[in-house]
């Protein structure tokens, strides 16, 4: 029976059920990284890209076609990311790893969480700051030039391996999501006890497999507690429902709990 309540006011009944709480799986959207002021990946679609169809940018056919012209996109998400700060509901994941033991994995490919202070466990979609090649798939951590104003064309690294274009860390459209990353959020879940707590944060809940995981979660018989100013797919399973930002609703959970 799901509890919602209206308000960016926190029931008690979630404060107690976090209380209770060992472990505290976190699961993070879009949403999430929204409140920073992140653009979307189709709002990231402008001036010289609105044209374009996000399946002409986001996969490896268009990659390998014309590498300048997608990596000049991902650079400028790049910036965009990089010109925002992690939101309070961040910093709160970040301070909540200090009273329980909490494990984050997301979908976001941004690094706010990061910049928080917390350690996450797995990036479901990859990473826009995690650039590996596209031939010999080595990770790279040299310097990436980043446009302060957006650019048609921009020439991706060269990877030091093998000479290889590097490309974006990112899933794109027709790949698979990233096998440690995958096997480490379905292990946090395995893992979860009765008692044990999972945030979905800022999910739209339509997003597989990540959106099956909150059902797997109450299964193995964790309370599931959804942030999100919206309803989204998930809500109806979820056993409380905080309808508010999570910059405010996490802010006011970890202030409740020190």
């Amino acid at each position: 029976m799901t509890t919602p309540t209206a308000t960016t006011a926190v029931p008690d009944a979630v404060i107690d059920a976090l209380q209770g709480a060992r472990r505290v799986l976190v699961l993070s959207g879009a949403g999430m990284s929204a409140e920073s002021g992140v653009p979307t990946f189709r709002d990231a679609q402008t001036g010289l890209w609105e044209a374009f169809d996000p399946t002409q940018l986001a996969t490896l056919e268009a990659f390998q076609m014309d590498p300048p012209f997608v990596w000049a996109w991902y650079a400028w998400r790049m910036q965009l990311v990089g010109a925002v700060d992690p939101n309070a509901g961040h910093v709160a994941l970040a301070a909540l790893a200090g009273l329980r033991e909490v494990t984050i994995s997301t979908q976001n490919v941004d690094d706010l969480h990061e910049r928080a202070g917390s350690s996450v466990a797995a990036h479901l979609h990859g990473s826009l700051f995690e650039p590996r090649c596209s031939e010999c798939d080595t990770p790279y951590d040299g310097e990436v030039e980043l446009p302060q104003e957006p650019v048609e064309r921009l020439d991706p690294p060269t990877c030091p391996q093998c000479e290889g274009d590097v490309r974006p860390g990112v899933v794109w459209f027709g790949e698979t999501l990233p096998e440690q990353a995958v096997e480490v959020t379905e292990a946090a879940v395995e893992a979860l006890e009765p008692g044990d707590v999972v945030l979905v944060i800022g999910t739209s809940g339509l997003v597989y497999p990540a959106a099956g995981y909150p059902a797997m979660a109450r299964a193995e018989g964790a309370t599931v507690i959804e942030i999100n100013p919206h309803e989204s797919e998930i809500s109806d399973m979820c056993h409380h429902v905080v309808r508010g930002p999570a910059a405010e609703v996490l802010a006011a959970i970890v202030g409740a709990l020190r």
